[in-house]
């Protein structure tokens, strides 16, 4: 199958060279579109290198007009995959704006459209970036979410461009999905919840999340539209399901609630604490001798140091 790989100007360009690879590992063919500003971080040499077809760069190079290329790969491509896809190309996407080669074969393919987001902690939280993935993904658009850890930047947290080989099995999925569940809106909950009792200590437990984050993944293979309830794990974000963080169990029969009111089938697959602090948590640091009465009523025993 031919997958059109678009390619932005992020940090994360040079990653996109081995989902190339990844993809005629599998047996796709691949046919890269570069952004001007994606150019800056890797060659179009590697990318032609690698998929042995030219790289379009120019929607407007001399001899492509003649067969209006973004028209013609819009109408070959099986898939439109976007790795990275910068907060301004997902605005681009999200508004109709054609002013690229890549924007304009958006608007003209019907192939199924992935994009793997990858930019600032920041950037993805802004309102702006979160209201134009809510309208891509309103329009049948499917995700990688990025993963966490050290940015180009400098911080931590959530941003970095999701490894390659998630973003190839991301890819497959859409091509040769399974049927059981097409069309199908399947909800699941995953993980423990943290209860809060002051700024420092929560209750909580050991879950790791994994029984839901497989069902979730599974539900997606099968052509499902799959809302993960998570609350706090390490696990990676299945690829091409959509995720809800929250921490505790008021936050996901909150979510839970939203989410299910039009599914077809909700799987509670989480670890929802077994106690909360009636009232909620306290605004400041409880003192030892309060923690005291509580370790009484629980019955639990402090340790032996006590390094509270």
């Amino acid at each position: 199958m031919l997958i059109a790989l678009g390619v932005t100007g992020g940090i994360g360009a040079y990653k996109a060279v081995e989902v190339a690879r990844e993809l005629q590992k599998r047996g796709h063919d691949v046919a890269a579109i570069m952004t001007r500003s994606a150019r800056k971080f890797v060659g179009e040499v590697t990318f032609e290198a690698i998929t042995r077809r030219p790289v379009i760069t120019d929607q407007f190079a001399r001899g492509m007009n003649a067969s209006i290329e973004h028209i013609a790969l819009a109408t070959d491509s099986n898939l439109l995959l976007v790795a990275p896809a910068t907060a301004n190309v997902i605005g681009k996407l999200a508004n109709g704006i054609a002013d690229d080669f890549l924007t304009s074969l958006y608007l003209a393919t019907r192939a199924p459209v992935l994009l793997a987001p990858a930019m600032n902690t920041r950037m993805l939280e802004h309102p702006a970036v979160e209201r134009n993935l809510q309208t891509l993904a309103s329009r049948g658009v499917q995700f990688v979410d990025p993963g966490e850890g050290f940015l180009a930047c400098g911080w931590i947290g959530k941003g970095r461009l999701a490894e390659p080989i998630a973003i190839a099995d991301a890819a497959e999925g859409m091509l040769r999905p399974g049927t059981s569940l097409l069309g199908r809106r399947i909800v699941v909950s995953a993980g423990p919840t943290y209860e809060d009792i002051d700024p420092v200590r929560y209750i909580g437990n050991r879950s790791s999340g994994r029984m839901g984050y497989a069902i979730a993944a599974e539900a997606s293979r099968r052509g499902a539209h799959v809302v993960l309830v998570s609350g706090p794990t390490r696990l990676d974000p299945p690829a091409g399901v959509q995720v809800e963080r929250v921490r505790s169990a008021v936050e996901m029969a909150r979510a839970m609630t939203g989410a299910s009111r039009d599914a077809d089938a909700v799987v509670m697959a989480a670890a929802v604490a077994d106690y909360m602090p009636d009232g909620g948590a306290a605004d400041a640091k409880i003192a030892k001798k309060i923690l005291d009465e509580v370790e009484r009523l629980l019955d639990v025993r402090r340790p032996t140091a006590d390094v509270r």
